[in-house]
């Protein structure tokens, strides 16, 4: 019994190293105060409070996962602070269900993502993770599986590497050179400060700043062709906007074209929020029954179609040309149904 509640034991502590602690409101522990441990870590005591033993015992269960190759780092001082060494090799991971059902979706979704590459290396993953499965979950992941019909992609994917690229100069603050096939399929040079990468689910996007613009864009991820080598430090801007995905959302469904519509919609912002996705347009609530639809289209006649597929009710602001274009279209559309 002894063992087994000594390997219970050694569990979960490897669990709780391998998550952060729970900051604790309107105080900080005295070995984060010293500067001692990083934030990231736990002291001895809030190891041996949460694991009901004494810190003797910690300490002498650190030792055993060390010697079983788990790379425990120790922090100095008195209270004692251990974290997991991210420098160290890659630890077997400790997965609660959810964690284990979410994790095994997400590898399902991205065999057909939109990373170039990536189907390979998640089927493997995923093989590995399937096989230690316990069958109460595999139960769970299987019936999700059995009813989800998989649709084509958009055809547009992005290189890991360029992925990896681009998030590394956006942590390091470096400037990116880069080609860059336009809107109307022309190539041009971009030399940029890059901050921010978004994904929408089908396609991927960079913020970045655009030195010879001077001003703020958002460019397709997949449509970038890296130069070979970034580019020199700057120092991070203020962010445009301080919702970042509401200034993206806008960014690649109004200002990226060439004709804008605003549009009032007669239906809840909750209906409307269904209808429309984040590459559609901007909403805004305006009361329970009715929010406003800023989009954009590469035409006038492109902008009426895709209200019309909305099937929502609407009453177009402007421009004008698309009030006059979706009036023609309603009397074509009426004699049509005649």
């Amino acid at each position: 019994m002894d063992t087994l509640e000594s390997t219970t034991r050694l569990l979960r502590l490897l669990s709780l190293l391998q998550s952060p602690p729970e900051r604790r409101p309107g105080r900080r522990d005295r070995a984060e105060r010293s500067g001692s441990l990083d934030p990231a870590g736990w002291t001895g005591p809030r190891l041996a409070a949460r694991l009901g033993v004494s810190p003797r015992t910690v300490r002498r269960d650190v030792q055993r996962l060390r010697a079983a190759g788990y790379p425990v780092r120790t922090a100095s001082g008195a209270a004692g602070g251990y974290r997991l060494d991210p420098t160290g090799p890659l630890p077997p991971l400790l997965l609660d269900d959810d964690e284990a059902v979410a994790i095994v979706t997400g590898l399902r979704t991205a065999v057909g993502g939109t990373v170039t590459g990536i189907e390979p290396t998640s089927a493997r993953a995923l093989a590995k993770l399937e096989r230690v499965l316990p069958a109460r979950l595999r139960g769970r992941v299987d019936a999700l599986d059995a009813v989800t019909v998989p649709l084509p992609g958009c055809g547009e994917t992005v290189a890991p590497a360029d992925l990896t690229t681009i998030a590394a100069a956006c942590r390091s603050a470096e400037t990116l050179r880069f080609d860059y096939r336009t809107h109307d399929g022309r190539e041009a040079v971009r030399t940029v400060e890059p901050h921010r990468l978004a994904c929408t689910g089908r396609r991927w996007y960079l913020l970045a700043w655009d030195l010879d613009r001077a001003d703020w864009r958002t460019y397709r991820v997949d449509r970038i062709r890296l130069r070979p080598s970034t580019g020199p430090r700057f120092a991070p801007r203020t962010l445009p906007d301080h919702d970042v995905a509401a200034y993206l959302t806008a960014g690649i469904s109004v200002r990226a074209y060439a004709h804008h519509a605003t549009v009032l919609l007669h239906a809840s912002p909750e209906l409307a929020s269904a209808r429309i996705g984040a590459s559609d347009g901007v909403l805004e609530a305006i009361d329970a029954d009715t929010c406003r639809l800023i989009t954009g289209a590469s035409s006038i006649d492109a902008l009426a179609i895709h209200l019309a597929f909305l099937d929502l009710d609407f009453t177009v602001e402007g421009p004008p040309e698309l009030v006059d274009r979706v009036a023609r279209l309603a009397g074509r559309w009426t004699r049509a149904a005649g």
